[in-house]
């Protein structure tokens, strides 16, 4: 029943599709961008086929300029990317899986090199010039002095980039440290000590002999804030667990509170507290609570409290919370100006009913409701930022052809000047990709559900279909280029499938972002119910009404979540899902969840421990193997960080067992994220293969 798909040797028609979708694949991805906080300098990394670098340009023509030469495919990835205040140096982190649920600062090794990098913070002149590698470590924050603290085996580090010395660790605390801040001045350091089960925020001042205490409490404290005098902090405060073990089922309000410690009286008093309320809790969206000390004395937050991610803005003195951005859109990838006055983010609205959608850049003043969409049209805009001199506004621009580009426009513009349009190899097939048109439909429970139609140029003739799954699953699929790299491959997987004469229907189900918070917390998804699945079930039934679509060779197939939720599929529904790719999906939630050893260290359990045990089987695919008939294709890296391989082990056996036909792709020493070039090619014209052996 199985068939192995050897990374050596590989039929002549998988290699075939290879070749195929490599030139879908062949197109250049931005994937950070910052701005310096004073004059007009911006940089950012580039990932094209595998080969990641910096580039950086400033005014007044923003030329772009190659700042980094790396050469090889070796899946060593950019982050923390910054500019320091005076504008000399580009600092930045490489290597490592920063979408990691776990070992995120381990090196990856995807080539098998017998010498594997390292994840170490490195920096260039931004005048160009010789990288210098200052140390290993992660996570970078730079002082107004170019100080750089960062972090090393869980504690604080220092290190110059104008300095010859070695990095040095600053202090040793107790647990882990995270959470860096420097103080205006830059002669202290703020950071959060993280201790088992509750986290406390220290200063480092270079005056004293000893850390200073931050209001410690039993508590979780996090996101600290500096005052523009430095004389004060604000910080989230939230309670730890204990007590008493509640119910698993029962959705809770997750409470959190703004606090702001005066550091000159030693006193500190609570400025806000979420409400009580289910849409009150911990944001779940990008940055989180997103906590800034703006300027006017300004006090920034996000919070899901009127049923969207939104920003907020309250005195640091008191008073009521001003809602800066309403409406029925999020907010997300927030960033605070250089002065202080604004904010801008990414967000789904817009003069277009699509916009819900898409993305877009925006802005809003810190202390008023003023929110201007900065880039409106039918593109796609995110990750905004804008430069010190506050004279232009850059982002990460794409459309539904157009792969994702840094851009610029002046303020008050709008519209944007695309950087790096050369970068678009010639055979890369821009004319071949489709424009995703928007689907609205309905699940059986009655909840309705945004999807993205990838259909194929030509004939309207029936033909094969496929649900495509996005994982997260806080995640929204678009109406063009995503934002994140790894759905940008799922994006490209898509066009090509559409090239290849496959109807693909992207589903955005609940759970995911974009669409406010009842339908990103649902009740009854996930290890509580699954109800998440009925889109997809709705999804396929869908495709089966309509007339282009040959209603008995619907397949589906997606990553991570959407692995599961494909496993899912073919389980319980195999005369609707004839055939799926399971990409390094979950398959047992009480195994993956820990729940069987929750209450090992403890006399009592959560009232309905032996009830969330038994739903949480039931959330699970290999609880209804009895059902499964169709063939699955399965793939898994086998240093994957985010989805334990055994996972697809233990479903492996279960299939074998039953005569299931399945077959396998093992990626070696590649993770959740397939950050080699060619092992997400050949991931992804292994879907296509399948599918065409199926289907055609």
């Amino acid at each position: 029943m199985r068939k192995l798909l050897l990374l050596l040797f590989f039929p002549l028609q998988l290699l075939a599709q290879q070749n195929n979708f490599a030139s879908f694949k062949n197109y250049p991805f931005t994937t950070q961008l910052c701005a310096a906080s004073q004059g007009a300098k911006i940089a950012w990394a580039m990932d094209e086929q595998g080969k990641r670098n910096v580039y950086v340009a400033e005014a007044p023509s923003f030329t772009p300029r190659l700042l980094t030469h790396f050469s090889k495919d070796d899946g060593q990835e950019i982050t923390s990317l910054t500019i320091t205040d005076d504008g000399k140096w580009v600092v930045f982190v490489r290597g490592g899986d920063h979408g990691a649920n776990w070992d995120i600062g381990l090196p990856i090794n995807p080539l098998g090199d017998l010498n594997p990098s390292k994840v170490q913070i490195a920096c260039i002149p931004f005048a160009g010039g010789t990288i210098k590698y200052l140390s290993e470590g992660d996570y970078p924050v730079i002082s107004s002095k170019n100080t750089i603290a960062f972090i090393k085996g869980g504690q604080v580090w220092t290190v110059h980039p104008d300095s010859t010395a070695a990095a040095k660790n600053l202090f040793t605390t107790r647990g882990t440290a995270d959470d860096l801040q420097w103080s205006p001045d830059g002669n202290s350091l703020l950071f959060v000590a993280n201790r088992v089960g509750h986290s406390i925020i220290g200063i480092h001042r270079n005056t004293d002999s000893s850390l200073t205490w931050v209001a410690p409490a039993f508590s979780r404290d996090a996101s600290p804030q500096w005052s523009a005098d430095g004389n004060k902090i604000a910080f989230i405060r939230r309670p730890v667990t204990g007590g008493t073990p509640d119910s698993i089922l029962v959705r809770k309000h997750n409470p959190w509170s703004i606090y702001i410690a005066d550091l000159q009286t030693n006193k500190t008093e609570l400025l806000w507290r979420a409400p009580k309320t289910l849409r009150g809790s911990v944001p779940g969206t990008d940055g989180g609570t997103n906590l800034h000390w703006a300027a006017n004395n300004s006090i920034v937050f996000l919070s899901y409290r009127d049923g969207w991610p939104h920003l907020y803005s309250i005195n640091a003195n008191g008073g009521a919370a001003t809602l800066l951005t309403p409406g029925n859109f999020m907010c997300e990838h927030i960033t605070l100006t250089a002065d202080k006055k604004s904010l801008v983010f990414s967000t789904n609205t817009g003069n277009d009913k699509l916009d819900i959608d898409r993305r877009h850049a925006a802005r809003v003043s810190v202390d008023k409701a003023d929110m201007k969409v900065l880039t409106p049209g039918t593109g796609i805009e995110w990750a905004p930022v804008v430069t010190g001199d506050g004279t232009t506004t850059a982002c990460i621009s794409a459309t539904a052809q157009r792969p994702p580009l840094p851009a610029i426009l002046n303020t008050g513009d709008k519209n944007i000047t695309v950087l790096c349009n050369d970068l678009i190899p010639a055979d890369f097939p821009l004319g071949k990709l489709v424009t995703p048109k928007q689907v609205v439909f309905t699940s059986s429970d009655g909840v309705t559900v945004h999807a993205q139609l990838f259909e194929p140029n030509g004939e309207k003739t029936k033909k094969p279909a496929i649900v495509y799954i996005h994982g997260g699953p806080p995640r929204q699929m678009l109406l063009g280029w995503h934002y994140s790299d790894y759905y940008a491959n799922a994006y490209a997987s898509n066009q090509y499938l559409a090239s290849l004469g496959f109807v693909v229907l992207s589903v955005n189900y609940r759970l995911g972002i974009g669409y406010g918070y009842e339908f990103h917390q649902p009740p009854h998804a996930g290890t509580t119910g699954a109800a998440e699945y009925l889109d997809i079930k709705a999804a396929g039934e869908w495709l089966q009404k309509q007339s282009f679509v040959d209603a008995g060779k619907i397949g589906l197939y997606g990553g991570s979540y959407g692995g599961y939720l494909t496993a899912m599929g073919l389980a319980k529904d195999s005369k609707l899902f004839a055939a799926g790719v399971d990409i390094h999906g979950v398959h047992d939630w009480v195994g993956r969840s820990g729940m069987l050893t929750a209450f090992d260290n403890s006399y009592e359990k959560a009232p309905d421990y032996a009830q969330a045990v038994k739903v949480a089987w039931q959330s699970s695919p290999v609880a209804y193997m009895s059902t499964w008939k169709s063939p699955v294709l399965i793939i898994h890296g086998d240093d994957d960080r985010n989805v334990a391989f055994n996972q697809s082990i233990d479903l492996i056996s279960r299939l074998e067992k039953k005569g299931i036909p399945y077959e396998t792709l093992m990626i070696v020493d590649d993770t959740h994220h397939w950050m080699n070039f060619k092992n997400s090619v050949t991931v992804y014209a292994a879907v296509a293969d399948y599918f065409v052996r199926k289907f055609k």
